[in-house]
């Protein structure tokens, strides 16, 4: 299953600290997708074996959504006082959350870990 616009931008943005490579596009995206320059408070919660591993949340600001997905994904990966910043293999085994709070009410979506996604399995590996 395709992962949404605004999980893998979140997945890119802690990418981009992990790798220290810019990969986000802003302008295509927003090209792409107007959505992302219209102001919505948003949040990312990042949870390890299903235990909060690091949250954020931008209020107040008017910051498009855009930035406030990709600032709230690497506050929530490395700037969460309650936690250590987070590692390559915490961020391969982590699923992400977020939550949208508009108009029309709160919308959430959640991310599964990507070593979960992959069709890799060492177990199967090992049997073949």
């Amino acid at each position: 299953m395709a992962r949404s616009v605004l999980l893998q931008l979140a997945r890119d943005s802690i990418e981009e600290v992990l790798e220290a490579k810019r990969k986000i596009d802003k302008g295509s995206l927003i090209s792409e997708f107007p959505l992302l320059k219209e102001t919505v408070d948003a949040s990312v919660k990042i949870f390890l074996e299903n235990k909060l591993r690091g949250k954020a949340q931008i209020e107040g600001e008017n910051i498009s959504l855009i930035e406030s997905i990709i600032l709230n994904a690497k506050k929530a990966a490395f700037e969460d006082t309650n936690f250590s910043p987070i590692t390559t293999s915490e961020y391969l085994s982590c699923e992400i959350e977020i939550e949208l709070n508009t108009p029309d009410g709160i919308i959430n979506e959640r991310d599964p870990a990507i070593l979960e996604t992959s069709n890799y399995s060492i177990q199967k590996e090992l049997k073949d």
